[in-house]
């Protein structure tokens, strides 16, 4: 089956912020009632440009009016995958953010938007054809257009017979992705979260650090230990801001924490959440959006959309690799600026009636020039990492991308749930938009070593980020050795793993890697036990 959706759409109607008007074609654009789009079809592309709008623009819905064939349809999340990225039978009203792959039984088709876009945009699918809506509201109302705001561009992938549906998910991503930014190296290590849940100290982060070097001895490319919340001046009582330009009493010196992992061959790195804090910051910083205070703790989110603030995040990041930090994970932003999680965006993302300072940025625009920012603060030698961050809008920008919600160290189930289904679902846009990390293992005698030991081989084997949250008392003889062996393969680099039975099941068991195919039993004789919060 083939879309042929890279020509004019059979429908176009804008949502303006007190009605939504259909648009017709005339002289090449598609207008009605002072609102205009340019649609251009070049390079096997299609263009989509908002030209000029008398109302504010909040949605545009395009149509292309196509038989689809039964079958099966993957779509992707907004953000983070929730333990629910899955291939189903068409679903007409399911939202499918950025793209698109249909499995007909033989082969694969697709489509997507290239990514970078100043739209935030989802696809759905139907038995008579599909629709593609780029919602450009400035946060919650309609944006102010000035000017002309080039969209998206939209990409199809063609089917190609004999070709897996992994494979057609990989050739999918090349297109809407051109311009990546990766590690020169494979990313892998400890991160102290999964055991210490933020209670930490600088001799912690030290002890952490000297066993990760052990479990990495002789392996020329080198480990991270990645130090993550609970370091910052103001931390505790449910508060997880900043300021970031200082630490508390358990972390005397960062810098001189920085340079004592790094004397034991370990590279630094540090987690932070950018958007809130506690900081004295003028009243036109502070995003006018409706927040629960419990949710803030005595801290205001900051606004992307103002200069000054964009300048604060570059002077912070700088602040950071300043101190000898060689990857910064960033967390938080998305749920800072839209007030959800992505599991809980659907097609609105955000709650109406609010806006960003500059009412000419779509959301879209706001994130991008944010990540931006980040970017700007920091050398091309340091790592970005992002979490709950949009892949599609920080590809380019960031090496590393957190593409799952938390695993644990405490339930073997949230592991399960939502690490091994972000690891196959994401793999697609592994070494391709970010290096895809699935998130940790939890090592601690809250889990079963025996399943620990399957997500540490999985990880290891998968061409992707490792990263080990180890608690002291949690590895003995056999845990070493099988640490040293997961850190020696990982730090190699290898093709990304293919999730074989991805199509059957949220969780693959079996999947080929370059050291050969494995069948891992996640669910074990108990199967799986329900998680309350999903």
């Amino acid at each position: 089956m083939k879309l042929d959706i890279i020509c004019q759409p059979d429908r176009v109607r804008a949502e303006l912020e007190s009605e939504t008007v259909p648009l017709h074609l005339n002289a090449g654009l598609w207008q009605a009632q002072g609102t205009a789009l340019r649609m251009t079809m070049e390079q096997e592309t299609l263009q989509i440009t908002l030209l000029t709008s008398v109302q504010p623009v909040r949605r545009v819905f395009l149509r292309w009016n196509r038989p689809v064939v039964p079958g099966r349809v993957l779509g992707d999340h907004w953000e983070r995958g929730y333990g629910d990225l899955e291939w189903r039978g068409i679903v007409p009203e399911r939202v499918l953010p950025w793209f698109f792959l249909h499995h007909d039984g033989i082969q694969t088709c697709g489509a997507g938007v290239r990514t970078r876009p100043n739209a935030l945009c989802w696809w759905q699918v139907d038995a008579q054809g599909v629709t593609l809506a780029l919602d450009v509201r400035c946060g919650g109302v309609g944006v102010a257009v000035h000017g002309p705001i080039d969209l998206c561009t939209v990409c199809e992938l063609v089917p190609d017979a004999g070709e897996s549906s992994f494979a057609a998910s990989r050739r999918l991503m090349r297109r809407l992705c051109t311009a990546a930014r990766l590690p020169k190296a494979p990313v892998y290590g400890g991160n102290n979260w999964y055991y210490a849940y933020g209670v930490s100290s600088t001799q912690d982060i030290l002890a952490d650090a000297a066993r990760v070097a052990r479990w990495a001895e002789g392996l020329a490319n080198r480990p991270f230990m990645v130090i993550d919340d609970g370091w910052q001046i103001q931390h505790g009582g449910g508060y997880n801001g900043g300021p970031w330009d200082a630490s508390n009493a358990d972390y005397p010196d960062m810098r001189a924490l920085a340079d004592g992992i790094r004397a034991m061959d370990v590279r630094p790195g540090i987690w932070l959440r950018p958007l809130l804090t506690r900081r004295p910051v003028p009243d036109a910083w502070k995003l006018q959006r409706p927040i629960p205070s419990d949710q803030l703790h005595g801290g205001c989110v900051l606004d992307p959309t103002v200069p000054g603030v964009l300048e604060e995040i570059s002077e912070m990041f700088r602040g950071l690799e300043t101190w000898g930090y060689e990857l910064i994970k960033q967390d938080f932003t998305s749920f800072d600026l839209l007030g959800r999680w992505g599991l809980q965006y659907g097609a609105a993302i955000t709650d109406d009636g609010w806006a960003f300072a500059d009412r000419t940025k779509t959301t879209a625009m706001a994130i991008r020039d944010l990540y931006d920012a980040m970017r700007r603060g920091v050398s091309d030698e340091t790592l970005l990492m992002g979490c709950n961050t949009f892949p599609h809008l920080s590809a380019g920008v960031f090496e590393l991308s957190r593409t799952g919600d938390d695993t644990s160290g405490r339930v073997w189930e949230r592991t399960r749930f939502m690490g091994v289904n972000t690891l196959a679902f994401r793999m697609p846009q592994h070494g391709i938009f970010q290096a895809c990390d699935a998130d940790c293992v939890g090592l601690t005698r809250a889990v079963a070593w025996e399943k620990n030991a399957l997500w540490l081989d999985a990880l290891a084997r998968s061409g992707t980020p490792l990263f080990v949250s180890a608690a002291p008392d949690a590895v003995g003889p056999e845990q070493e050795r099988a640490l040293k062996a997961a850190f020696a393969i990982a730090s190699r680099p290898q093709a990304p793993a293919e999730p074989l039975d991805w199509m059957d099941t949220t969780c693959p068991a079996r999947w080929r890697t370059d050291t050969g195919d494995f069948a891992y039993d996640w669910c074990g004789d108990f199967g799986a036990e329900p998680l309350a919060r999903v």
